[in-house]
């Protein structure tokens, strides 16, 4: 489909319809006194791909930090697959909110493929076939089945970050937060991740300053600017308006013009 004319999925204004993630005015501080975030509201439909831009230094970490319950103590809500997060949910959150760094060194620490990826459910209580079963589900759905008794650091950039991808599918989360996604991979692996990341039924919140991979990737985008959401739109809407991009540091690539990409 072309990225351009994808539709936003319409349940994410429905508000009958189930939601991944609800975000409910969300204010944080440090405790050096910096606020990070002045009131965030959004909500996230089933399976919805929705792309996270604002320029550095706009809230974006840290209203990552709150989905899993990193963070917390600040005003406001959020609720994942209907469970507030935080106090005695926050173990079943951190299954359900798997988040990918943007280094997947940060990520893989285990002598092979088999024993990252299986980390998590271990950890979690699963053993013997069932483990076996797990671990090569997801990385068959990354495309790295056969690689399970490869070191991670014998692997290319790209596969570590499939390999990455694959810990957190392990868990079965219900929401995939991915940072950066797209960063220092070439062109061929860039596309085999979008690829992957098209055909995972989950929900999938992308933290990016790739406004392209986030147009290929995302019908819809939130533009978080100086602690709120300044802007909630379908991606390729956000992209072409000019005075919105220019107010909140926004750049697209010389010459890419989102109206226009990805057409025939």
């Amino acid at each position: 489909m072309d990225p351009v004319n994808a539709p936003v999925n319409d349940t994410a204004t429905d508000p009958a319809a189930p939601a991944s993630l609800e975000v409910s005015g969300l204010a944080f501080a440090y405790p050096d006194g910096h606020q990070a975030l002045f009131g965030v509201d959004f909500r996230v439909a089933r399976g919805e791909r929705v792309a996270l831009l604002g320029p550095n230094g706009a809230g974006k970490t840290t209203l990552v930090l709150h989905l899993n319950g990193i963070l917390g103590g600040g005003a406001g809500t959020v609720t994942v697959a209907g469970l507030p997060v935080g106090g005695r949910n926050t173990a079943e959150i951190r299954r359900r909110v798997g988040i990918v760094f943007q280094d997947p060194d940060d990520q893989l620490f285990m002598p092979t493929v088999r024993e990252d990826v299986a980390f998590g459910p271990a950890a979690a209580g699963l053993r013997g076939p069932e483990l076996r079963e797990r671990v090569g589900r997801a990385l068959d759905l990354v495309g790295m089945g056969g690689f399970e008794d490869r070191p991670p650091h014998h692997l290319s950039f790209g596969q570590r970050r499939r390999v990455a991808v694959a810990t957190v599918l392990a868990m079965e989360p219900e929401i995939l937060v991915l940072d950066e996604p797209s960063s220092n991979l070439d062109p061929a692996s860039r596309r085999e991740l979008a690829d992957i990341l098209r055909g995972l039924d989950v929900t999938v919140l992308m933290v990016t300053h790739d406004l392209p991979y986030a147009l290929e990737l995302c019908p819809r985008a939130l533009v978080l600017s100086e602690g709120v959401i300044a802007a909630d739109g379908p991606t390729a809407e956000i992209l072409g308006d000019d005075a919105l991009m220019r107010a909140h540091r926004l750049e697209l690539p010389f010459g890419f013009d989102p109206r226009v990409a990805g057409r025939p």
